[in-house]
């Protein structure tokens, strides 16, 4: 693994574990959260940085049905970002306090509800579509082991299983709420332990993760019958 790669896979790594704190928001106080998400926002920079080949590249070539789904998520995500960044600067007692932001805080925060959840949601879709990068690089972590039918059942099953548990959290936190601004205001249970609230939330990007991860690899394996070259392996 080279390593620009390397520093690649560190940067979202550590913005999915950043990502998993600002959604626990109660776990940690206003101050904490607002330098998570600034970090966030220098993460999401660097992310883009190292990624710039990608973006140069979006005006050529052909736009497959899973390059437009992609493309798609990556441009949602971007607004959901944007979104949440500019109105956490916007309404932060702490980190951008200097900055002469004054008024309209009601919309800010009904701004930073709908961008964070809907973030939340697309960026564990994006990790999904790049999932069978992830697990390559787990393969070669491991010495690039040989296909193992039971070890696929296992980890088939370990994912049905951890993406039965998300649809659950995913109803019991109320996310769809958030998500369509059915309430303006996050309830939090605080008489969950903080681990099984955190665990609720990766079971819930793993849902997404898994979802996303399926259809990928069902459009591109479409494409790959289309074009007479086969299925795309992951």
């Amino acid at each position: 693994m080279g390593s620009k790669t390397a520093v690649r896979h560190l940067v979202d790594l550590l913005m999915t574990v950043v990502l998993v704190l600002l959604m626990a928001y109660f776990l940690t106080d206003q101050e904490i959260h607002e330098w998570l998400g600034a970090g966030m926002l220098a993460l999401f920079i660097v992310h883009h940085i190292l990624n710039f080949k990608w973006l140069k590249a979006l005006g050529r070539g052909k736009y497959t049905p899973y390059r437009i789904l992609l493309t798609t998520l990556a441009l949602l995500v971007l607004l959901c970002m944007l979104g949440s960044m500019l109105s956490g600067i916007w309404m932060s007692r702490y980190v951008f306090d200097f900055l002469p932001t004054q008024g309209h805080m009601g919309l800010a925060r009904t701004a930073h509800l709908l961008c964070a959840y809907w973030g939340f949601l697309l960026l564990s879709a994006h990790l999904g579509l790049h999932w069978g990068i992830v697990l390559g690089t787990v393969r070669k972590a491991g010495g690039n082991q040989k296909p193992s039918a039971l070890r696929t059942t296992i980890l088939r099953a370990l994912a049905a299983g951890i993406s039965a548990y998300g649809a659950y959290a995913f109803i019991q936190h109320h996310i769809a709420d958030y998500l369509f601004l059915r309430s303006r205001f996050v309830f939090f249970d605080y008489a969950q332990p903080p681990v099984l609230y955190v665990l609720d939330l990766l079971a819930m990007m793993g849902l997404w993760i898994a979802l996303f991860y399926y259809l990928g690899r069902a459009l591109r394996s479409r494409a790959g019958r289309a074009s007479g070259h086969g299925p795309a392996a992951d």
